[in-house]
């Protein structure tokens, strides 16, 4: 087969299966769009008011952000708006005293009452203390806030409801809630600027949530709170009126980056994670092995008799018998010369015959230990040595 039909017939094969193949996959298969909210980066996932501070930046005011209230580091002036999202009663007296003075020197102020919580509250704080507020005893519920596209909507759901006791000096220029139940908002003018104080500002928030199906209003598939819905734009820009535009927004947002260590644990484990499971698996290959038990290694054994045992052993392999024999015999005659130095001072048979005469031995006997045998003779070896060590234990 030529090679151009072979590929002439490896075309065909392709087309048979995937023109079908095609076909099948555009009728069965749908192209669909979906919208999906990605989590928040940067400064807009530790900043509740990112977005309020953009839409301002976006609309030519000139807008600060601060994680805590620093006046100290907040040049304010008259006109500017301060928008206290901070609880304010962390806020000591001098800063709350503070606030009042630019306060009446034309400034607006936001501040909300101090966060619901199980237990009441043990104090207002220095500064909802001088505005005659008083949100203790009071618990969140939520307030009807009728728009013309959502007749149903409701606010300050989360917050914690007050009572005004204006001091004087202060006059109360708006109100919104009822006496029973408490108020969510109130607007006091104070010299010639003006104080807004609300059970809490989660409408200004930008971060929304998707609605659930049981929302109040029934519409699903838009955001509830955050700037995201109409009504909180409407709101919000309501009480940011009296000095939109006049001088510089400064947006307290009460809250901290998150810090290095949280940013190497969340965003950083490509990086920790190889590197955890190589010092894992180097640690694994380091570690002692916990198999079978091995015998006990030999103890070192010290015994002198072991060692010249050892010693003789090991001369009598290799042929050196004379210096076996000569070291017992070197023995013998330095007892004799102690016990006997007569006998030991005599040589060849004389010697012998005074030996034998002293230990009442035969003459051949002792003749036969005092003379070496030949080096291949293992058992005279033997034999004379047992008679050199039994001559020298009877001096």
């Amino acid at each position: 087969m030529s090679t151009r039909l072979r590929w002439l017939l490896v075309g065909a094969v392709l087309l048979l299966v995937g023109v079908p193949a095609a076909i099948v996959f555009l009728r069965t298969h749908e192209r669909v769009d979906e919208i999906e909210q990605l989590a928040p980066r940067g400064e807009a996932s530790y900043n509740p008011l990112y977005v309020l501070g953009q839409a301002l930046r976006a609309d030519g005011i000139s807008v600060q952000s601060q994680p805590r209230l620093d006046l100290a580091s907040m040049p304010l002036q008259p006109h500017d708006t301060l928008v206290l999202l901070q609880d304010s009663a962390d806020l000591p007296p001098h800063s709350a005293q503070a606030l009042l003075a630019w306060v009446a020197r034309g400034g607006h102020l936001l501040v909300r009452t101090p966060p619901a919580a199980p237990t009441d509250l043990d104090s207002n704080g220095p500064l909802l203390d001088a505005l005659g507020v008083d949100a203790r005893g009071h618990d969140s519920s939520c307030q009807p806030f009728h728009v013309a596209d959502d007749p149903h909507h409701i606010e300050f759901c989360q917050g914690r409801r007050f009572v005004l006791a204006a001091p004087a000096g202060m006059r109360v220029a708006h109100r919104w809630g009822d006496d029973e139940d408490g108020l969510v908002f109130a607007r006091l003018a104070h010299g010639q600027g003006s104080i807004d104080v609300l059970a809490d500002m989660e409408f200004m928030k930008g971060q929304g949530r998707p609605a659930p199906a049981d929302a109040p209003t029934g519409k699903t598939g838009r955001n509830i709170d955050g700037l995201h819905d109409k009504a909180h734009r409407d709101l919000t820009r309501y009480l940011l009126a009296p000095r939109y535009g006049q001088g510089t927004m400064w947006l307290v947002y009460a809250s901290r980056p998150p810090s290095l260590w949280q940013r190497l644990f969340f965003q950083g484990w490509p990086v920790w994670v190889p590197l955890l499971l190589a010092l894992l698996g180097w640690l694994w290959l380091r570690a002692q092995r916990m198999g079978s038990l091995l015998p006990s290694p030999a103890i070192e054994r010290r015994s002198l008799l072991e060692h010249v045992r050892a010693s003789g052993e090991h001369l009598l392999r290799y042929g050196k018998t004379p210096l076996l024999y000569d070291a017992v015999r070197r023995a013998f005659l330095g007892r004799l010369r102690r016990r006997a130095p007569a006998a030991a001072a005599l040589a060849g048979d004389a010697q012998v015959h005074a030996i034998a005469t002293l230990l009442h031995w035969p003459h051949a006997r002792v003749q036969t230990a005092l003379h070496a045998p030949a080096s291949h003779d293992v058992a005279g070896l033997r034999e004379r040595i047992r008679l050199l060590i039994q001559m020298r234990n009877l001096l």
